[in-house]
């Protein structure tokens, strides 16, 4: 990639011949584009730069339509028809072989490139399209029973979580502390000290902040005291391309720089009742904020408010689940998994985001 200097230079030239060199997203708008894209200049503040459409694509931003810079590659332009399929028919029924069929590809084939591209399946980018019809139908003011039909649910279990679909270690396997189960993990620096991600085949299982590397290894390990706990091999292969990396650096882009949040694919355990907290707080819009109370409301058990408390309390996946989302009754930010420096933080960062 160019420096930042060159590629804020190209941009503002509207330079074609740094095309393919480089792509920008605006997190105002959610989208990525070429350095000569003729769309209304985003502020430079508001200005993230990839090196691939890949790397944009799972840091959660979406080609423009006005420059189109999908079009550099066919086979993602390919999967970007795709997943403007999916978006157009998110409430009905789709098929991984039919989506495979108007792709001109195999099913198995369709699956790996997809996630590849988007860095979840296509069956959870529609569960993502439907999750983010959910949350606009409840600020429209519908009520949850009626946003979960409208948005395509189907039923009332599929946004709160069916074991089979989101459940990547059955519940026997996570009593037995993860025996048999394989989980990668990685260590990174981030804007909110030492972070760990970890991941089993159906994803993201694990994201803590803690002081240092050993400790949030001990975490993983306390957490799962009988799988097969892998390191990434990126620390020791940098130019490794490792799925867990890029999804890293995706989340760091939305913690620290204001990036839509990347919908990656979620291995969420827990009690019916923690799920069913944990899915409803992935529909809380950035820069808002609720009670413990509002949000027992929000999911029909209005007694429940310590039941909702201690459920993000127990949170596992931080920022990607947005706990800290959740505060008091009286206003006040309550407790934090991980210390309210950093709940006041993420809070403090989402609001002046709002506020640009």
């Amino acid at each position: 990639m160019p420096s930042e200097q060159q590629m804020r230079a190209a941009i503002a030239a509207r330079d074609k011949s740094r095309d393919g060199q480089f792509y920008y997203g605006v997190i105002t708008t959610g989208v990525f584009c070429r350095p000569s894209c003729r769309s209304r200049p985003a502020k430079p503040e508001n200005l993230r730069f990839f090196a691939s459409i890949e790397a944009a694509m799972v840091a959660g931003f979406r080609p423009c339509q006005r420059c189109q810079p999908a079009e550099d590659s066919p086979r993602i332009n390919r999967l970007v028809d795709i997943a403007r399929h999916i978006e157009a028919h998110a409430d009905q029924r789709l098929t991984l072989a039919e989506l495979a069929e108007l792709a001109g590809l195999s099913p198995s084939r369709l699956q790996r490139i997809f996630k590849q591209a988007f860095g979840i399946s296509p069956k959870a980018y529609q569960d993502a399209v439907r999750m983010r019809h959910f949350k606009q139908s409840l600020k429209q003011g519908e009520g949850v029973t009626e946003a979960i039909f409208s948005s395509g649910f189907g039923s009332i279990s599929r946004v709160y979580g069916e074991a089979t679909r989101n459940i990547g270690m059955t519940p026997k396997a996570y009593r037995a502390g993860g025996l048999g189960e394989s989980i990668s993990y990685a260590c990174r620096r981030s804007s909110l000290g030492p972070m760990m991600m970890a991941a089993t085949e159906k994803g993201v299982c694990f994201v803590q902040f803690g002081d240092d590397e050993p400790g949030l290894i001990e975490q993983l390990q306390q957490e799962f005291p009988n799988a097969t706990l892998a390191e990434s091999e990126a620390r020791h292969d940098p130019a490794s391309d490792q799925e867990l990396e890029r999804w890293m650096e995706a989340l760091e882009q939305h913690i620290s720089q204001g990036a839509p949040r990347p919908e990656l694919p979620l291995d969420i355990r827990g009690t019916a009742f923690q799920m069913r907290v944990w899915q409803f707080l992935l529909s809380i819009k950035e820069g808002d904020v609720l009670s413990y109370g509002e949000v027992a409301k929000q999911i029909d058990q209005p007694k429940a408010v310590r039941a909702v408390a201690s459920a993000c309390g127990k949170n596992r996946i931080g920022v990607l689940i947005p706990c800290h989302r959740v505060l008091r009754g009286d206003g006040s930010l309550g407790g934090y998994r991980w210390g309210l420096a950093r709940k006041r933080t993420l809070l403090d960062n989402e609001r002046e985001r709002n506020r640009s």
